[in-house]
C-alpha cells in the first residue's frame, strides 16, 4: 500500500511506501534488505504510464522502520496509507510468507523466505498494491517470469530450481530468484483508475492487521491467509 503522487515538473508519478517490521526476527538489517529489494526491483522496470496525455515515469520510494514490540493498537488505528506492517518470524504456519489480501497493508514474513535475491518482499509488495497471481501458472516458452508468479509455476528449465529436472517434479518449478518486475506489472496496477485529488491518490487498502507470533498459535486456531506464495 502507498500513496501515488504526481510530480509534473519531473514527469514522474512517485509511489511512496513505508515498510514497518515487528516480531522476534525483525531487525534493522533484514528490514533494510526488504526495503531495498522492493525499491530496487520495482524501479528496475523503468515503468511509465500516460496520464492526461503526459508520459510519466513511475518511481518507487520506500522507507523502512523497525519496531519489534509494536503496540497492536498502533497498527489497528493507523490512518497513514503509506504504512505497511509485516511480522517477521522464523516459524510461520503454512511455511510460507503471506499478506492479508489483495490490496492490503499487513502480512507475515517467514525469515527463511527473505534471503538476498529471494524476490519475496517485492512479490508480496505487489499484492499490497492490488496485484494477484496470474491465472496461468504454466509459462514454459515465455521467458523470464514476472514478479507476481508464485512458487510452483512451471517455467523454462533455466528458471527452475534445478534446470536438469523435468517440469513439475521437485526442483522442476520456478526458482523465485528469477522473477522480475516488468512494464506489464506497472500497467496492471491500473494507476490511471485511482481517485486523484490535488495530484495524490491512495493505492492499496487498509487492513491494519496485527499478527501474533505463530509459535504461540495452534494449527487448529490458525486461519489460512487468502494470499500466500
Amino acid at each position: 500500500m502507498g500513496t501515488a503522487e504526481i510530480d509534473i515538473n519531473h514527469h514522474q508519478l512517485i509511489i511512496y511506501s513505508n515498510i514497518i517490521t515487528y516480531g522476534n526476527a525483525s531487525n534493522p538489517e533484514i528490514t533494510e534488505s526488504i526495503r531495498d529489494e522492493i525499491e530496487t526491483m520495482w524501479n528496475e522496470a523503468e515503468g511509465s504510464l500516460m496520464f492526461d496525455r503526459l508520459k510519466l515515469n513511475v518511481v518507487f520510494k520506500t522507507n523502512a522502520f523497525v519496531n519489534p514490540f509494536i503496540d497492536p493498537i498502533e497498527i489497528y488505528q493507523n490512518t497513514d496509507p503509506r504504512n505497511n506492517y509485516f511480522r517477521i518470524e522464523e516459524f510461520v504456519h503454512g511455511n510460507i510468507s503471506f499478506v492479508d489480501s489483495i490490496n492490503c497493508n499487513s502480512g507475515y514474513f517467514k525469515l527463511e523466505n527473505l534471503y538476498k535475491g529471494s524476490t519475496t518482499a517485492a512479490h508480496e509488495y505487489g499484492h499490497t498494491l492490488g496485484l494477484d497471481h496470474p491465472q496461468s501458472l504454466d509459462i514454459r516458452g515465455k521467458g523470464i517470469p514476472s514478479i507476481m508468479y508464485p512458487r510452483g509455476t512451471l517455467v523454462d528449465a533455466m528458471f527452475q530450481y534445478d534446470p536438469s529436472k523435468p517440469a513439475g517434479i521437485p526442483g522442476g518449478t520456478m526458482h523465485p530468484m528469477h522473477r522480475k518486475v516488468t512494464q506489464q506489472d506497472i500497467d496492471n496496477l491500473k494507476i490511471h483508475k485511482l481517485q486523484f485529488h490535488h495530484g495524490k491518490a491512495i493505492i492499496g487498502e487498509f487492513t491494519n492487521i496485527w499478527h501474533p507470533d505463530h509459535a504461540s498459535v495452534s494449527a487448529e486456531d490458525f486461519m489460512r491467509p487468502p494470499v500466500f506464495g
